[in-house]
């Protein structure tokens, strides 16, 4: 029995060369991204809070009565990134091991905050940076149904997070500068 493949190489490296080139903007808005969650977690955006200095962890989860305060919920929102990213580079991945990744890089922020003296390692923030990793990565299993094309959603979550990357930049630009209704310093 004789088998007959035809291949279009023709086509091929240019989808190649496409999905190569998604690929590295996916890791440029990536590596922006972790840039800019390392300043706000570990420098608290440049500002000097009053608890700074101060080493403390909390075993206990969910210790403050409101579950759903501002804090835990910028926690849940400020890592969805994280899981939409992981979803789009790391597909080969298990479940197990992106849900690892987001516990694990949460891990890393909150003990370099303890370490570091700029803030608490506190095990609410784990388990709502994970979780924020998780629906991010359910988001992206959301849009890649959508598509149903590799090429198509990484090209709209680049598309997304270029705008939202630029928006973020801008919008800390002017907070920094006083230029925005909050003031923070």
């Amino acid at each position: 029995m004789i088998f007959h493949i035809h291949v279009n190489w023709k086509n091929m490296g240019t989808n190649l060369k496409v999905n190569k080139g998604l690929n590295r903007l996916t890791l440029l808005l990536f590596t922006i991204y972790l840039i800019v969650l390392y300043w706000i977690l570990l420098f608290k955006l440049g500002v000097r809070f009053s608890y700074i200095d101060k080493r403390s962890v909390n075993f206990i989860p969910f210790n403050d009565p409101t579950i759903l305060n501002a804090e835990n919920i910028l926690n849940v929102l400020i890592f969805i990134p994280l899981g939409i990213y992981t979803g789009v580079l790391f597909k080969r991945w298990s479940f197990g091991k992106k849900l690892f990744f987001f516990f694990f890089l949460s891990f890393i922020v909150e003990s370099l905050q303890y370490i570091l003296r700029l803030g608490a390692l506190d095990v609410t923030d784990l388990i709502t940076n994970t979780l924020g990793g998780v629906i991010g990565l359910m988001i992206f299993k959301v849009i890649e149904k959508l598509f149903n094309n590799n090429a198509r959603t990484e090209k709209f979550i680049n598309v997304f997070a270029a705008t939202g990357t630029v928006i973020m930049i801008l919008l800390l630009a002017l907070l920094k500068l006083n230029m925005l209704p909050v003031k923070f310093q």
